[in-house]
């Protein structure tokens, strides 16, 4: 497919040429304050010892969600959907459970504290029903109802963008019949409602492996992170129009695989991450205009690249996972303001994705300047809480 824009460096805080592009001015002429924390204590542990499938926090409540799965000696899976205390990390109730070969995964936490969790029924081996169950509220501590996507049972929904506090998400599924054909739409997903559905037919670059996806709530769009992710490739925005159900493509920035997305949805700024130069962008999507860092002491080596992104609408910052740190042991959280200068360096983690099922993800409580991510047990069925 064409690509309709390209997008150029505003600012970088390198002077290594990329691309054949010159080096500019420092992100910020401003000195830096940057601090340093530690994680903080409070762990939630998965009440069966299952691995974690999916986890989110409500940002306006005191509880948390998540699904885990461990396999039983008789063959069959432990699977079940359980709420926590954001404060404590004690497991408040187990809200659905099965022993069969049956799996919950949390998809999270949207809308006005909607808990947001897939069911996957195993029929046969290669039938599996998929059901959405919700519970709104999430301090219900119960299921109270359906959402039913408007795409068939051949289709799996990768991903959700979590957003809370408005109306509408974006949801990213795609077709596994065997045409792998992707598609986006968007849903008030307490209300059961959705807008037009939007057929990627770029599966190149959108359906090799899952995209990350922002979405936008003021103009309605969903942000997609793609590319062909060979090394050292220039990676591919996708943006879909959710009102008018059209979907156009922008030249990123960076190179390989888009790993993680967020959105400024007042600014109309992209943060992505990106796997082989160890660097975070922050993409004005209005101006076409780009501006990057490189994650500290990493030397762009992709052993050390950034994950997960997460948007404080709040603070108006941005919270960039590094599952192998390259400025301390184990993993670290880096927290960017929207022109890109750091402001925070949380170390103490563990999270890495070599074992996890679902990717590491950083989940926000904004009004506490708190929130949860993977780990630190390597058998992932922990979450660690941290401020920032």
């Amino acid at each position: 497919m064409k690509m309709l824009k390209s997008f150029k460096i505003l600012h970088s805080n390198s002077c290594v040429a990329v691309a054949a592009l010159a080096c500019l001015l420092p992100v910020s002429a401003i000195a830096q304050i940057v601090i340093e924390r530690p994680a903080n204590p409070v762990i939630v542990q998965s009440k069966f010892g299952g691995q974690i499938f999916g986890f989110d926090i409500d940002q306006n409540g005191t509880e948390g969600i998540l699904s885990e799965a461990l396999n039983l000696s008789n063959g069959n899976v432990l699977a079940a959907a359980e709420t926590f205390d954001q404060k404590t990390g004690k497991i408040l109730k187990v809200i659905a459970q099965t022993q069969t070969q049956d799996d919950f995964v949390t998809l999270g936490v949207v809308g006005a504290s909607v808990g947001l969790v897939e069911y996957e029924h195993v029929v046969s081996l290669f039938n599996v029903k998929r059901y959405f169950g919700i519970a709104d509220p999430l301090g219900g501590n119960k299921p109270t109802g359906r959402w039913t996507p408007p795409i068939g049972t051949q289709h799996l929904i990768n991903q959700v963008s979590r957003n809370q506090g408005t109306t509408n998400n974006a949801v990213f599924a795609i077709d596994i019949s065997s045409n792998f054909i992707p598609y986006v739409f968007s849903s008030n997903i307490a209300a059961n409602t959705f807008g037009p559905i939007v057929q990627i037919t770029d599966s190149a670059n959108f359906g090799s492996v899952p995209p990350p996806i922002a979405y936008n709530s003021v103009t309605n769009q969903a942000i997609l992170g793609g590319g062909p992710g060979c090394f050292n490739c220039i990676p591919v925005l996708g943006i879909a129009d959710l009102t008018n159900g059209t979907f156009t493509e922008e030249t990123g920035f960076g190179f390989g695989f888009i790993n993680g997305i967020a959105v400024d949805s007042e600014d109309n700024i992209a943060c992505t991450t990106t796997e082989d130069d160890a660097q975070v962008e922050f993409i004005d999507l209005d101006r076409h205009l780009a501006t990057f860092v490189v994650l500290p002491n990493s030397g762009r080596q992709q052993f050390f690249s950034g994950a997960d992104v997460a948007y404080d609408a709040l603070h108006k910052v941005f919270l960039v996972a590094q599952p192998n740190s390259s400025v301390s042991s184990g993993s670290t959280i880096y927290v960017y303001d929207i022109k890109g200068n750091l402001r925070e360096t949380l170390n103490g983690f563990s999270f890495s994705n070599t074992f996890n099922v679902i990717p590491a993800h950083i989940a926000l409580h904004p009004s506490a300047r708190a929130g949860f991510v993977d780990g630190p047990s390597a058998n992932v069925n922990q979450l660690q809480g941290f401020t920032y």
